[in-house]
């Protein structure tokens, strides 16, 4: 299923070709299932990935009802918002022509991105005392690479699920200052890539406004369908949450790990072993196998498919019972939005050892 490996050290997947053509959506929601069967048998085969593991950044507000979709429609008495938890991956693999590689999957300049309008609106709505107790940092992207003896120039490539809230002006540069990643490039689906550039008002909503202008062309790596960057490790196209959405996916010891923002909890991806009443009683109540992340639902059915794909993909915990699927943005307690799930929490995971320079 693997396509000749392209001259970056790339290789174009096949698996999901098709699978969203039939007319019917029990026809799409097989083809899914049977390439993502296919795809986990094929990395399950590679040898893990180098090294990874995730920081937390930062905690966001956000609202129930975007991050549960349907949940809570028919319930009078309902969680106004939880928090987010936004955390960066760091893997390190080795590419089809045996290079070491870094890449930082979702680095959040949350800075620059507090100009995303709907976030903007709600800070401007908050009294600035209050900010920093409804919005904690934990640590910085930079920060978090020092932490673990990472210097900036060894990251090879950024990327990101999909590009809300993101300004990559600070990563990579433009044409006013220089990046503080001096060799990394930005991987994008190109469907992303071209939505941005041109964006609906209720896309615009979430995405930072100029967050890419400036940035050299060269600096940009658009790229089709679905990808493998090495032996281990792939970046799938799951659209639904935007038409370029990707999933990042690698192989670790004990199995493979998917992450996303297609959802915001391990409920998402296993509502009907949700300990959160109003989850698991509306996936009985509905028959849905998975709960949509849903704040711009640019394409609920394919949303639908994609949460189907990353959990055949990912399979199930052994320890725990739940997908594992990991969210980018996890939703996690804290005392001023107490009405998060709290059937798993991943929180911060590590795998493999760092090879140093």
């Amino acid at each position: 299923m693997i396509r000749d490996p392209e001259p970056s050290g790339f290789a174009q997947l096949a698996h999901f070709d098709g699978a969203r053509s039939a007319a019917m959506p029990q026809d799409r929601l097989r083809a899914i299932r049977h390439g993502a069967s296919a795809l986990r048998e094929q990395l399950l085969d590679a040898p893990p990935v180098r090294f990874a593991r995730s920081f937390n950044l930062l905690r966001i507000p956000y609202p129930a009802w975007f991050a549960f979709t349907g949940v809570y429609s028919q319930q009078l008495l309902k969680p106004h918002m939880v928090h987010l938890l936004a955390r960066t991956v760091l893997i390190q693999y080795d590419d089809f022509e045996g290079r070491l590689r870094t890449l930082l999957f979702t680095p959040a300049d949350f800075e620059a991105g507090n100009e995303t309008p709907y976030f903007k609106r709600l800070s401007e709505q908050t009294p600035k005392f209050l900010h920093k107790t409804i919005a904690p940092v934990y640590q910085t992207v930079p920060q978090a690479l020092a932490s673990c003896g990472v210097a900036p120039e060894q990251i090879d490539y950024i990327t990101y699920d999909h590009l809300h809230t993101q300004d990559i002006r600070r990563w990579l540069g433009s044409a006013d200052a220089p990046g503080l990643l001096p060799n990394a490039r930005l991987l994008v689906h190109r469907q992303e890539l071209a939505n941005v550039q041109g964006l609906l008002p209720v896309q615009a909503e979430w995405y930072c406004p100029h967050g890419l202008d400036g940035v050299l062309a060269e600096r940009i790596v658009a790229f089709d369908g679905s990808i493998q960057l090495g032996r281990g490790l792939a970046l799938v196209h799951t659209p639904g949450h935007t038409e370029g959405n990707h999933s990042l996916v690698y192989r670790t010891a004990d199995g493979l790990r998917v992450s996303s923002e297609n959802g915001v909890a391990a409920d998402s991806w296993t509502p009907l072993q949700s300990r959160h009443n109003g989850i698991r009683r509306y996936a009985q109540a509905t028959g849905a196998e998975v709960i949509l992340n849903g704040n711009t639902q640019e394409s609920s059915n394919d949303q639908y498919l994609s949460m189907v794909l990353e959990k055949t993909l990912a399979g199930t915990s052994s320890s725990h019972g739940f997908s594992n699927v990991v969210p980018s943005s996890e939703c996690s307690p804290h005392w001023l939005f107490p009405g998060a799930p709290t059937s798993h929490l991943w929180g911060e995971t590590s795998f493999g050892a760092l090879a140093r320079p």
